[in-house]
């Protein structure tokens, strides 16, 4: 009788679950539909106006009168400011610039390129003009919004925009926003914090371990992190940078990376009749695997490596579950030599990596090899997951 309860509640649980996933699916594509809308009326009066201010002699007084037109005639549509005019026909002008669209078809697929619904063209030859209830748009085969413009909002786009000058730079943000499902504020932190130059750099961090159990772990873990926001003195203790970080753990799964599932602080592992402590243990999502962060106050030093691999192995046969992949460690340490990384990384055949946390920002080199792969691993994980 137990038995059969048990397989009914299963049976329920999992026709609820199904009706779950259907509202989520449909709420995500209402929610996707939205924002193609969006960005289709910034595309269609940012090029409206674009082509006004530069073939017929339209200045920023004849904006000014157009947002107050809106705003008088219109209160009901928002969002139509003169600022946010200006900032749509950079959206147009910007986006739909042969620079911008040479760098889509360098990186990406064709898919990316053309939206065969969001067409408008400033050339009146061989153009449909479509009628709407308040105004005429002109349509062309030129002129189209590429379909990567919607993976990410409105909001997004002009923070890259006005923060990203390389066109490199400004494709990265678009995907990672994406990836991540990143609000403007975290956006503004990543770019801030130079994700596209740590994300991306030559990696020499990484263990061999590493690199042939995860094989994408370049394109998901940083080489640097930045842990401004704890304000930490120059001299600190480790137990501040741990305290430091859980009391910021939000701010810290944001430079990590949202995949990742704060477990717990000081995770217990027992070993024989010892007992020992992981600093961080974290859940990556995306590769299924447990995460542990061991905090080093000073620089890296190789000992510290044979430290995180006892606590891998411990971790893998007393804690992982048998559905999970091998454990991952992360040395998070203000400083580390390249050659000594790389030596200690070269025969580790533990998923481990040494990464930097600093107080401050520091430039670092654009990679445009990197951002190739980069948009590689981004267009296979983008494909539909087979069922």
């Amino acid at each position: 009788m137990s038995i059969n309860k048990d397989l009914a509640n299963a049976t329920q649980e999992q026709e609820f679950t199904e009706v779950v996933n259907i509202i989520v699916q449909h709420k995500n594509k209402a929610s996707r539909t939205i924002n193609e809308q969006s960005l289709l009326c910034a595309w269609y009066v940012g090029g409206y106006v674009s082509k006004k201010l530069k073939r017929e002699g339209w200045g920023s007084k004849v904006v000014s009168q157009l947002s107050e037109y809106i705003r008088s005639n219109h209160p009901d549509i928002k969002g139509f400011s003169k600022r946010n005019l200006y900032n749509m026909v950079m959206f147009y002008d910007e986006y739909s610039s042969e620079t911008f669209a040479a760098t889509i078809r360098k990186y990406m697929t064709d898919k990316f390129v053309q939206s065969e619904t969001a067409q408008i063209g400033l050339e009146q030859e061989n153009a449909i003009i479509v009628q709407s209830e308040t105004a005429q748009f002109v349509q062309s085969q030129t002129g189209q919004m590429p379909n990567i413009l919607t993976l990410t909002t409105l909001t997004n786009h002009i923070e890259i925009l006005c923060r990203c000058k390389r066109v490199e730079e400004r494709l990265f943000y678009i995907l990672y926003a994406h990836k991540e499902h990143l609000f403007v504020r975290e956006l503004q932190r990543c770019i801030s914090n130079q994700t596209y130059s740590a994300l991306l750099s030559d990696k020499t961090n990484l263990s061999k371990g590493l690199l042939e159990t995860y094989p994408n772990s370049p394109m998901m873990f940083k080489d640097t992190y930045f842990v401004d926001f704890l304000n930490l003195p120059k001299r600190h203790s480790e137990s501040k940078l741990k305290h430091g970080l859980i009391e910021h753990m939000k701010q810290f799964i944001l430079e990590l990376g949202k995949d990742f599932i704060f477990m717990d602080q000081e995770y217990r592992l027992n070993v024989g009749a010892s007992s020992f402590k992981a600093d961080l243990l974290f859940f990556h999502r995306g590769l299924q695997a447990l995460v542990a962060v061991e905090l080093k106050k000073t620089k890296f030093h190789p000992r510290d490596l044979g430290q995180l691999e006892f606590y891998l192995e411990a971790l893998d046969r007393d804690v992982k579950r048998s559905n999970e992949n091998p454990s991952i460690g992360i040395i998070l340490c203000p400083d580390a030599d390249k050659v000594v990384v790389e030596y200690a990384m070269s025969r580790s055949m533990s998923p481990t990596m040494i990464a930097e946390y600093k107080r401050i920002l520091i430039p670092q080199e654009q990679m445009q090899q990197q951002l190739r792969e980069f948009c590689q691993f981004f267009l296979t994980e983008d494909k539909p997951k087979k069922k």
